[in-house]
């Protein structure tokens, strides 16, 4: 008879088997896909691809592009140098990428004790809203900086465990990395502090202190970005375009519509675009900001309940907040010049969502009778399903 180890290592190989034929499938319709968006600006058309001294400028030359994500572009000139014009590379790398990220946030709910967790990594792996930063060459950014993301969590989820402060210079470093890749993953100092206070129901003056270099990390890069910005646009004698924002009352009710809107996009996916249409509020109503009331109600709610399944959804809707903020409209960014919202913004916030889903999946499905538990895992592999093949055709 076959030991339990031996079971627990199949079926350990049998699920990771699954994430990874199953991503390669999705997105196989995007490997000889061209040139989308701005994935000219990044490589055929950057004049730093042919310049003998482009490592260093990227690194020590801020304002020679358009962003400092050095890291980042690093991968990119090396992509250059191997892929060329031919864009199947870039298509794989962003895929592979995608197959290790999925792995890691199967890794990093395991740490959360989550029966699902491996369910976790396959939701993250294939959900539509992906589709947009694994196939789009120029959102390398996103898949590249989540690894070293949830490295710097796994790491430092570790250092809370054991105190060693390898871990800590491990989360340290790996941070650094993920900021040098892209600046959206910035609120990591706010998101150690609130699984301190998810694991210890308050946040310590230790907690504070051992957050703060990775604030001045985050702090210095978004500066160093904002100011490359500006340094390119001078250089190069261009103006950004006005971002409409408005006032205090307009950007609370634009915010609060994105904030739907990205919230939605994970629970029902479905009329997906790469541009959506810009939206207008001619008058604005006192309905419009219902979101932040919603929002608030439910913190309150959570809040009350702290003390038990309220202290994860706190954790899980925080993380998902702490993420999707920088986008909702409250500062202006180029895009906004055209629309409100764009999928990859979610690429990293979903797993706070991801997180909660499986959380509540494994709870039901504990509670289920066994005569209902193949009903159940039916209804399950057929949104599985749906969205796999969603996917895979919004992928081509």
């Amino acid at each position: 008879m076959e030991s339990t180890p031996s079971k627990s290592r199949y079926a350990l190989w049998l699920k990771t088997a699954l994430i990874v034929a199953t991503t390669l499938w999705v997105y196989s319709p995007a490997f000889h896909g061209q040139w989308l968006m701005d994935d000219q600006l990044y490589l055929p058309d950057n004049p730093l691809l042919h310049d003998p001294a482009r490592l260093w400028k990227i690194w020590f030359a801020p304002g020679s592009f358009i962003e400092y994500y050095p890291v980042e572009e690093s991968v990119q000139w090396v992509q250059w140098q191997l892929w060329g014009t031919d864009t199947f590379g870039y298509h794989l790398t962003n895929v592979v990428l995608q197959i290790i990220n999925a792995l890691l946030v199967w890794r990093l709910l395991t740490k959360f004790n989550l029966s699902l967790a491996w369910l976790g990594g396959l939701i993250f792996a294939i959900h539509p809203v992906q589709v947009e930063s694994v196939t789009w060459i120029a959102e390398l950014k996103n898949t590249l900086s989540l690894t070293p993301f949830l490295l710097a969590m796994l790491a430092w989820i570790d250092y809370e465990e054991r105190g060693r402060a390898s871990d800590y210079a491990w989360a340290l470093g790996l941070f650094l990395t993920a900021m040098l890749c892209k600046i959206s993953v910035s609120p990591f100092p706010a998101l150690i502090l609130l699984y301190a206070w998810w694991k210890r129901g308050r946040v310590s003056q230790n907690d504070l202190k051992a957050a703060v270099p990775f604030l001045v990390i985050s702090l210095t890069l978004i500066v160093m970005t904002v100011l490359t910005g500006a340094w390119f646009r001078e250089l190069h004698h261009t103006t950004p375009e006005p971002i409409p924002l408005g006032g205090l009352f307009q950007r609370l009710a634009y915010s609060g519509a994105a904030l739907v809107f990205y919230f939605f996009q994970f629970f029902w996916p479905v009329h997906l675009l790469p541009f959506y249409p810009q939206w207008t509020f001619s008058s604005f109503a006192l309905r419009q900001f219902f979101p932040w009331l919603a929002v608030l109600a439910g913190a309150l709610w959570f809040w009350r309940e702290r003390r038990s399944w309220g202290r994860h959804a706190l954790l899980g809707f925080g993380f998902f907040f702490l993420f999707i903020a920088p986008f909702l409209g409250f500062i202006g960014i180029s895009y906004m010049t055209f629309t409100r919202v764009m999928d990859h913004f979610l690429y990293l916030p979903i797993i706070g969502l991801i997180g909660l889903t499986v959380a509540v999946l494994g709870q039901i499905g504990e509670r289920l009778t066994p005569k209902f538990r193949p009903i159940g895992a039916g209804l399950l592999a057929v949104v599985m399903g749906a969205m796999i093949l969603k996917s895979h055709a919004y992928a081509g």
